[in-house]
């Protein structure tokens, strides 16, 4: 329980990656603070369980997109405890081409600006308004958990399940993480964490995935090193690990990808040379 008295925020907790990283937090002890919006099912899933571990928790219902709104989630933070020892930068929403198609149809209206909006603006409101209470605490840490595909963009059989608009989206990100570093230190330290194909989130258990044909899972299998997808507990020891224990280790990017990025090369075996 070493983090037990201490204040962490993290959005998206009740979906899959969010619910693995909070659910870590808490069971080192401390107290969470939960945005929620949408998903309904799963926030009252997500209550009852941490109910039933015995977290100590709150949840607000805030639409992250909004100014006042994320000024009135830290005012409250600020009201309730004083300060906030941790900003678990967990939001997004990126729309994958195989379910979504082009931009350029009449059911995608507001995908560009719904996936721009969350995946960094959120971000961007949630670190501006919580500096601040950030700035009252030893030892204070934000991570922004990212996806790969700020790197890669939509290319590669990952242009299945990468959009172009997440995909420029995280890059921006990418940005933020060390100029908000420059800026929060030496009090605050700021990095990223990047994550690949994770299980409910461009991997297996989305609807995305379902939608691949067995050759395109393939191919994505095999151009990941690991040949496997994440699990969102791997995600959350990361998360963890950047977040509490990494203490020198500020403006920086951990790749959580099974080694995705890598995968496009690979070594062949050595020549046996005309000496």
């Amino acid at each position: 329980m070493r983090l037990q008295g201490r204040i962490a925020l993290i959005p998206g907790a009740s979906r899959p990656v969010g619910r693995a990283i909070a659910r870590r937090f808490g069971a080192e002890g401390a107290t969470l603070v939960l945005p929620v919006h949408d998903w309904p099912e799963s926030s009252r899933e997500m209550m009852e369980e941490f109910e039933g571990r015995g977290f100590a928790f709150v949840t607000m219902a805030t639409d992250l997109r909004v100014k006042e709104e994320v000024a009135a989630l830290a005012a409250t933070i600020g009201e309730r405890f004083g300060r906030l020892d941790f900003l678990v930068n967990n939001i997004e929403r990126g729309g994958m081409p195989v379910v979504h198609g082009s931009y350029d149809h009449p059911h995608n209206g507001g995908q560009w600006e719904l996936e721009l909006a969350t995946t960094l603006t959120a971000k961007w409101l949630l670190y501006r308004q919580c500096l601040p209470l950030l700035r009252r605490t030893d030892g204070a840490a934000v991570v922004n958990v990212t996806s790969i595909a700020g790197i890669i963009g939509r290319s590669g059989p990952a242009a299945l399940v990468f959009n172009d608009g997440y995909s420029a989206a995280n890059r921006a990100v990418a940005s933020f993480t060390e100029t908000w570093a420059r800026e929060a230190g030496p009090a605050v330290r700021v990095n990223e964490v990047m994550l690949g194909l994770i299980d409910g989130r461009h991997g297996d258990q989305t609807r995305g995935w379902g939608a691949l044909s067995p050759e395109q899972r393939h191919d994505l299998l095999r151009h990941t090193l690991l040949g496997r997808t994440g699990v969102p507990e791997e995600v959350a020891a990361a998360v963890l690990f950047v977040a509490v224990d990494a203490t020198y280790m500020t403006g920086a990017a951990l790749r959580i990808d099974g080694g995705f990025v890598l995968g496009g090369d690979r070594v062949p075996a050595m020549p046996p040379g005309i000496l």
